[in-house]
C-alpha cells in the first residue's frame, strides 16, 4: 500500500508510531498529484515546495516532542475560496487571477495550527456558483463531472491526493460532490464553523466544512474547525466538542425519519434503491424507522434561489461593473438574474425560510435524524448536463444536484453525505443524514455506523495512471 492510500486516521496512527513520516506521506501525495492532474485537473495551485518544508518542520517537531494532535503532519487541500497567506486564491475565476491574500482564512489557520500540511488549492465552480465544477473531472469516470461547487476538493480526496480537503456548502456544495465522487462531506450547523476569509456566495446560506474519505476522519477535522470567531457575524459561541466521542455507540433506539415526499420525487432508480438499502441497514441495527412528510416542500427551491441569487449579486456588484467580461458565461448569467430580484421578493424568501426552519424544528422533535438521498442522480457526462427523466422531462445538473440539498441550507441544520453504493456502471451514490441544530455528534454517530456496515465507504476511486504507483 502506498502512503497516499491511507485514511487520515491510518496516517495519523502510523506517524505517531514512527512507521511513517510526514515527509514520506507528503512526497507520496505529491507524486500522485503530478501523475493524475493532467487527467483530473482538480488543483488550481500546487504548493509542493512549501508543503515539503511544512512536512519537514512537522517531522522534526514530532521527533522531538511527539505529535501535537491527530492532524499533525497530515496533508490537506483547500477549496480556492479560502484565503491562504502568500498563496494565490483565485476562486477559480479570471476576476481574481492574481489575488494573493496577506492572511489565512480562519479554517486554514486552524488546520495549520493543528500541524497540517497544505498541498495546494482545489478548483471550485467559479465563485462556487454552480453544481458541476467544469474545470475538473470525476476520478471514477473522467468523462463525467465531479459535482460542485467543491468539485476539485471531492475529486482530489476521492483520487487520493490528500485524505481531507476543505469545501463550502451554500446549496449542497460539500455534499453534492461527495455524493457523486464517493467521499464523505459534512455541512455543520450554520454558525458552528467560521467563514472568515472565505469568498462568499450567499452570506446567509454559506457553510464551511470538510470533505474526507471516512466519517471518523470528518469528525476529527470538524473538531479542529469548530469554534467561535467574532470576525464572522454568524459565528455562534458554543462549548468546544470532541466529535469523535461516541462515534461507536451505534444507532439502536434512534428514531430516523424517512421522507415520503420531496426526496422521493424525480429520483434515479439506482439512487432510490441505494437509499432503501440504507434504511434497511439502520433498521437492522435497531434504529426506529419513522415515515415522515417533509413540510412546506413547495417553497424550498424558490426561497433558496431568491436568497442566493440576490446575495451573490450584491457581493459581486462592483466587479460586475468593472470586470464583467472576466466572468464565465453561466456565472455572469446567474449574477445578472440576481440583480433583477425585487427587495419584496427577497424579504418574502426570508419570511418563508423562517417558516421552513420552524417546521423542520417541529419535524425533528418527532425524530432524531432524517435520512434521504443526497443527489437525485449520479455524475452526469461533462458534455451532457441536461438529465432526462423517465417521463421525458429534462433537468439541468446544477438544478438537480442542489434540489435535495437545499433544505439543510435554508434551515442551517447539520447534514452529512456518506457513500451509499454504486450504479451498475460503477458510479458512486450518496445518502445524507440531517440532524437537529448543533447535534453534529448524533449525525456523525449514525453516519459512522453506516460506514462500518458498508465496505464501499472510504474507497479510493479506481483512477489509474501508470506513473501513479497504484496497483
Amino acid at each position: 500500500m502506498e502512503p497516499y492510500e491511507l485514511t487520515l486516521a491510518q496516517s495519523s496512527a502510523a506517524i505517531a508510531a514512527g512507521e511513517l513520516s510526514p515527509v514520506e506521506l507528503t512526497g507520496s501525495c505529491l507524486q500522485l498529484i503530478d501523475a493524475a492532474e493532467p487527467h483530473l485537473n482538480a488543483m488550481v495551485t500546487r504548493t509542493a515546495e512549501a508543503a515539503l518544508a511544512q512536512a519537514e518542520a512537522a517531522q522534526e517537531q514530532i521527533a522531538r516532542t511527539g505529535p501535537r494532535g491527530p492532524l499533525h503532519g497530515i496533508p490537506y487541500g483547500a477549496k480556492d475560496l479560502y484565503n491562504t497567506q502568500g498563496v494565490l486564491t483565485t476562486s477559480s475565476s479570471a476576476v481574481r487571477a492574481e489575488f494573493v491574500p496577506d492572511q489565512d482564512s480562519a479554517a486554514v489557520a486552524a488546520l495549520n495550527e493543528a500541524g497540517m500540511v497544505l498541498l495546494g488549492k482545489t478548483h471550485t465552480h467559479e465563485f462556487a456558483f454552480g453544481g458541476i465544477t467544469p474545470t475538473t473531472r470525476n476520478p471514477w469516470d473522467t468523462t463525467r463531472v465531479p459535482g460542485g461547487s467543491s468539485g476539485g476538493s471531492a475529486a482530489a480526496v476521492a483520487a487520493g491526493y490528500f485524505p481531507i480537503a476543505l469545501g463550502t456548502d451554500t446549496a449542497g456544495s460539500i455534499r453534492i460532490p461527495s455524493s457523486v465522487c464517493g467521499t464523505v462531506g459534512i455541512k455543520p450547523t450554520y454558525g458552528r464553523t467560521s467563514r472568515y476569509g472565505v469568498a462568499s456566495l450567499s452570506w446567509s446560506l454559506d457553510h464551511v466544512g470538510p470533505i474526507t474519505r471516512t466519517v471518523a476522519d470528518a469528525a476529527v477535522v470538524l473538531g479542529a474547525l469548530a469554534g467561535y470567531d467574532p470576525r464572522d457575524p454568524a459565528s455562534v459561541d458554543r462549548t468546544a466538542e470532541d466529535f469523535t466521542v461516541g462515534l461507536g455507540a451505534g444507532v439502536e433506539g434512534l428514531r430516523i425519519g424517512v421522507p415520503q415526499n420531496y426526496y422521493t420525487d424525480a429520483v434515479d432508480p439506482d439512487v432510490a434503491a441505494a437509499t432503501a438499502r440504507a434504511v434497511e441497514v439502520f433498521q437492522d441495527a435497531g434504529a426506529i424507522i419513522v415515515p415522515v412528510t417533509v413540510p412546506l416542500s413547495e417553497r424550498y427551491k424558490a426561497a433558496e434561489w431568491a436568497i442566493m441569487l440576490a446575495e451573490a449579486s450584491a457581493y459581486h456588484r462592483e466587479t460586475m461593473r468593472s470586470d464583467y467580461e472576466l466572468y464565465t458565461e453561466d456565472v455572469r448569467a446567474f449574477l445578472e438574474v440576481g440583480e433583477t430580484i425585487l427587495a419584496a421578493d427577497y424579504i418574502d424568501a426570508h419570511r418563508h425560510r423562517q417558516q421552513i426552519k420552524t417546521a423542520w424544528q417541529q419535524l425533528l422533535t418527532d425524530v432524531d435524524l432524517v435520512l434521504a438521498p443526497t443527489t437525485p442522480m449520479p455524475a452526469v457526462p461533462a458534455d451532457q448536463l441536461m438529465y432526462e427523466w423517465a417521463d421525458g422531462t429534462r433537468e439541468h445538473a446544477t438544478e438537480g444536484y442542489t434540489r435535495l440539498c437545499i433544505p439543510a441550507n435554508l434551515t442551517g441544520l447539520p447534514a452529512i453525505s456518506v457513500p451509499s453504493g454504486f450504479t451498475d456502471t460503477g458510479l458512486p451514490l450518496g445518502v445524507q443524514l440531517i440532524g437537529r441544530a448543533f447535534e453534529e455528534a448524533t449525525v456523525l454517530r449514525a453516519a459512522h455506523h453506516f460506514e462500518t456496515a458498508n465496505d464501499h465507504v472510504g474507497r479510493l476511486a479506481p483512477f489509474q495512471d501508470a506513473t501513479a504507483g497504484r496497483a
